[in-house]
Formats: structure tokens, sequence, C-alpha cells
């Protein structure tokens, strides 16, 4: 039976250890050698505390956390490691046994115990690793422990969306549901458990199974068993949310999206109150008059003197974006819910008179768009009104979501391609452009080409066919480039190209460059660096399946390898494996060490995917 380490921060299961291999490698290589430890920082709920569990797993250690309750008693973080009365001369004495010494909360320690932590580093018998969360104020004794270069510092980041994605495949979530959700978040695991639980105590339907294996709570009828599938979406309950939402079902695809406004639960209000409040009456109206102004953007030519001296204030707090247009939206995406929620019903009706003529700014987005795909350059584009308008489940114009699904597909989106071109059909059924960029979506090089555009005369080159695209490419483009390097063989000029593909935002083509110089070079080394840039991109591109990728890292493992790895890809420890297969752990780490070496990785969680081979969804 599997048993869940209570703390003061959740009741429920952990989130799977998921992405963040670069940054578990340096908290592991933190406590090697003569290393003194490690101090992770980064905003509150990003999985500080989730990544040193991982790193110190199997391993020796002792723990402290700091606590709000306690900050005025000393060294109550160490309470249950020293003696009741003990100085700090000689809780540094008592402590220098202790190798591994994790602090988690580390803003929150009583100055006493900070001083302690301090005190240990500078002594360096300890090794520290140490979380401190951003944003909020800690004692100088832990702020000094990286600015004064007693530990080296690692900022952590929020989560990149192909990591959420994966966080959240069991809920069975469509991927602009996922998307949104991402956006959302910024970061916050807390908070998106938090979204994702309300989702679902929304509905009756089929995941709730598939939903339980997410981390989350499943509705159960008064017999105990989970409800039947609902024949269609389900209203959300009225408690604490806003307007009428609900995840239905998208066809054919057995996934479940969300169309409406988000959840306003007790966590997004515990997260969001603090910077909304702490307002006068002059700034409210205008965070307001932003919320209901959604989706587009407030012009700063709309707003007199006073307004003006609000938004300097708003601005420098950080509660607001101001675009280099002059147009004024809302800096958090859940700012927008959590006032309109709060608006009271007059107010809102006041607000929200005037709907939004949101046409001209929607061509917009698709024009500029269009323009990046004709300049070979795909790359992340903000397109805050098709978004915001289909999370309202508002109808898309097809030619909007065919150039959304196009520039998706190339940057090697695919499932969020496909479901672009799904919400183009919801109002246009019959669309060809929608119905063309489906099939692709789905179907991957393979499908009938369709119109002569450079990227259907580029298909040759994914193919492995450069002489086939000799001449019909731009010349001097990223796309020529790639042709003329497969033509020649040329392994490190493969190599380029795919640098170069992944610069511009062509993630599944550079994927596929790197894959063919992997089997290009005659160096082993090089082969296998390019074979892990290949399988990182690959990655990314939610379950492509390509001719360029078939095959990438099967083979070159002996049978006790491949055996051990499928255990490690299963979620297995090394110990674990070790008993299962009655080895010491000592072989096991030995196999795995040359298997990753083969493989040209050093990340374990991307065993699944290695071994799963390239049709495996990674969202």
């Amino acid at each position: 039976m599997r048993t869940y380490r209570q703390d003061a921060k959740t009741l429920q299961p952990p989130w799977p250890f998921t992405g963040r291999s670069e940054e578990l490698e340096r908290v592991r290589a933190a406590l090697t050698g003569g290393r003194p430890g490690i101090v992770v920082t980064g905003p509150a709920g990003h999985g500080k505390t989730r990544l040193i569990d991982e790193a110190v797993r199997g391993l020796d250690h002792a723990r402290v956390t700091g606590t709000p309750e306690a900050r005025d008693l000393p060294l109550a973080a160490f309470a249950h490691l020293l003696p009741d009365t003990v100085s700090l001369h000689r809780a540094v004495r008592a402590l220098s046994g202790v190798r591994v010494l994790v602090v988690d909360d580390a803003q929150l320690l009583d100055e006493t115990s900070a001083a302690l932590v301090h005190q240990l580093a500078v002594h360096g018998r300890t090794r520290l690793i140490v979380a401190a969360a951003d944003g909020a104020p800690a004692p100088g004794a832990v702020s000094r422990l990286w600015t004064g270069e007693l530990l080296p510092r690692l900022p952590l980041g929020p989560l990149p969306p192909e990591d959420t994605a994966r966080l959240l495949a069991g809920a069975a979530l469509d991927p602009l549901t996922v998307r949104r959700l991402h956006q959302a978040c910024r970061g916050d695991l807390r908070l998106l458990r938090d979204l994702l639980t309300a989702l679902t105590e929304a509905i009756r339907p089929a995941p709730l199974a598939s939903l339980a294996l997410a981390g989350v709570g499943v509705p159960v009828s008064a017999s105990g068993t989970t409800l039947a599938p609902a024949e269609s979406p389900v209203p959300l309950p009225g408690a604490g949310l806003v307007g009428t939402g609900w995840l239905e079902p998208v066809p054919g695809t057995g996934e479940w999206a969300w169309r409406g406004p988000l959840p306003v639960t007790p966590a997004v209000r515990e997260r969001l109150a603090p910077a909304l409040d702490r307002h006068g009456p002059g700034e409210r109206d205008i965070l307001d008059r932003l919320a209901f102004a959604e989706p587009l953007p407030l012009p700063l030519d709309e707003l007199d003197e006073s307004d003006l001296e609000a938004l300097e204030r708003l601005e420098a707090d950080g509660l607001i974006d101001v675009g280099e247009q002059g147009a004024v939206t809302l800096a958090h995406p859940l700012h927008g819910t959590a006032l309109r929620a709060t608006a009271g019903r007059l107010r809102a009706r006041r607000l929200g008179r005037t709907a939004p003529a949101y046409g001209p700014a929607l061509d917009a987005e698709r024009r500029t768009l269009l323009r990046h795909v004709e300049r070979l350059d795909v790359r992340p584009l903000p397109t805050p009104v098709g978004e915001w308008l289909v999370a309202h489940d508002v109808p898309l114009p097809a030619r909007y979501a065919e150039t959304r699904a196009r520039f998706a597909r190339l940057r090697g989106e695919l499932r969020e391609a496909a479901a672009w071109a799904r919400e183009g059909l919801r109002s246009t059924p019959s669309d060809g452009g929608c119905r063309g960029e489906l099939r692709l979506a789905e179907g991957g090089p393979d499908e009938p080409a369709g119109p002569d555009d450079i990227h259907a005369r580029y298909a040759a080159v994914r193919l492995g066919r450069p002489g086939r695209a000799a001449g019909r490419l731009p010349a001097g483009s990223v796309l020529a480039r790639h042709a003329d390097a497969l033509a020649r063989a040329d392994g490190p000029a493969l190599d380029r190209a795919a640098e170069a593909l992944a610069e511009r935002g062509f993630t599944l083509y550079a994927a596929e460059a790197y894959a063919q110089a992997a089997r290009t070079h005659r160096d082993p080394s090089a082969a296998r660096r390019s074979r892990t840039r290949a399988v990182a991109l690959a990655r990314r591109c939610q379950g492509a399946s390509t001719p360029a990728l078939a095959g990438l890292v099967l083979g070159e493992l002996t049978a006790r390898q491949r055996q051990i790895v499928t255990l490690a890809a299963a979620g297995l420890s090394n110990r674990e494996i070790a008993e299962k297969l009655t080895l010491s752990v000592r072989t096991v780490g030995n196999h795995l060490y040359s298997a990753y070496t083969r493989l040209g990785t050093g990340d374990r969680t991307a065993l699944p995917w290695l071994l799963d081979g390239p049709d495996r969804e990674t969202a």
C-alpha cells in the first residue's frame, strides 16, 4: 500500500515528478564530493519541495520546515532535532553529525533558526538543501546564504508547457484547455491542482477514473460508485463560480474541453486577494473596467488624468501591462475572472453592457500569424483575443481557426493544431481549410501534400529525399540549408540546420534534422549528442510520429540493459529494480549508466518516451 507524507501544505497525494531533469541533476550534484549544498528559490507553488524530495529520495537526511506560526519562537523549526534548551554554539555541534539537512520554507524561519542554518553553511560539515520562496521577506541569515556566496543558488522557473501537459495527461483534457490552465496558473502547481479539482467536481463523466490518475478527487454517488457519463455538457455548480461553464466532450477524441469562465475557488481568491485588495477605489475602478473590457485591451487615450495616475500605481505594483502601442491589460490571467466574480450584479451589468467589437483585433492577429509563417518564423506570438474567445465558447471564424491550426502544426504542436481546426469546424462544419489542417495534424507528412506551398515541397527533405526538393525551396532559407546538408550527408551541417530550425520555432522539423544528423555522424559521441537533442525536441511535439523519428533510440541496448531501463521507465527506483531482479543496487546503477550513455540521455524522466518511441503522446 502506498502512503504519502503529510505536511502543512497539502493533504493530497503529490504530483508525479515531471520534467526538471536539469534542475534535479544540479541538486543531486550539490550532494556529492566536497560541495556544501544548494539553495532553491522560486515563487510559491512552483515545486521546490517536490524537486528536493526527488533529489534526496533514498538518502539519509534530516528535515526542518519554517512556519509562520513559529517565527517568534527561537529554534522552533529544529525542536525535533535538538534538546529543549540549547545555545546556538551547542546546536551547531549537535547537528554536525547530520550529513544532509533539508530546510524547507526557509523564509519563514525564526531568526535563531536562520542563524543556525547560516552557521552550518559556514562550518561546511553538513550539506544543506535549502528552499526559499521568492517575494517574501527572509531573515538576513537566510538571504546571505546565496548573496554571501556560501551556497550556490538555483532559481526555479515555471514548468514549461509540455511538462504541464504531461502532468495533466491523465485528466483527458483537450490541448486548448491544458494551454489555458498552464497560462492561468503561471507555474503554480498548487493552484493548478485546485483548478483541476474544481473542474473535476463539475462533471459526472467518463474521465473520472483518468482524473484520479492525475491526483485529484473523484466524485461518487451516495452508493459509493462513480457516476455515469453525461449525455451532454454538465453545468457547473454555482457556489463560488461565475457564469455558466462546463466540461464538454470533444467528439471523436475521448477528451474533455473546458469552456466558460474559470472557477473562482477559495485558493484562487487567497492567491489574488492580497494583490487586488490593497488598492483604493480609483485603482479598483480601473481594474474592474479592464476586467470587463476583455478580450480587448483598454486604450490609454480613453482615460482621464486621474485614471492615468491610478494606472501608474497599478503598473508599479505589477497588476497591469502597458503595451508599446498604449494598450492596457491585466497582468495576471486570473485577475479578470476574480474581479468579475466580485463586482456585484448591478456593477457587472453596467460595465459589461457593451460587447467588445473583437472582429478587427481577431483579423489583426490572423494577419500577424500569416506574416510570420511567410517569413519562416513560427516562434510563439501573443494571441490573446483568439484564446479568450475560444476559452469562453465564442464561435471562431473558420479562417482564423485554420490559421491558428497551421501555425501550431508548423511548430510541431500537433494535438493543439487539431484542436484549433476542430474549433473552426464547430462553427463551419464544411470548411475545407480546417478539414485539411485536421487531416495534416492527425496524419503527419505521409498525408497528401495538398497545395503546392513551401512546406509541401520541404516534405521530401523530411522524408530523407532532398533531391526532390533541389531548387524548389527559397534560396538561403533554413529549409534549403537543411536540404543541402542532408544531400551532402554532412552531420555537423545538419546539426547547424537543426539549431536554426529550432530557433525559428520549427520544433518538429528540428527534431527530424537532429535525428538525421544522428544517423549521419561518423563520430559516435556526436551522434549521441544529436540523438539527445532530437529526443528532447520530439518530446515537445505532442505525439508526433514521422519517418525521420522512427527508431530514433531503439536498439543499442543489451537485453539486461533493456530489462532494467524498462523497469526504470515504469517508475521503479534502483533499489526496487535490484530487489526484483536479484541484483545489487550498484549493478543496476552501472547498467543504467551504460544505457544512458548509449541512448544519449541522462534524463530518467525521458525513459518512457524513449522506450515507447515517438508515437507516444506527451500531452
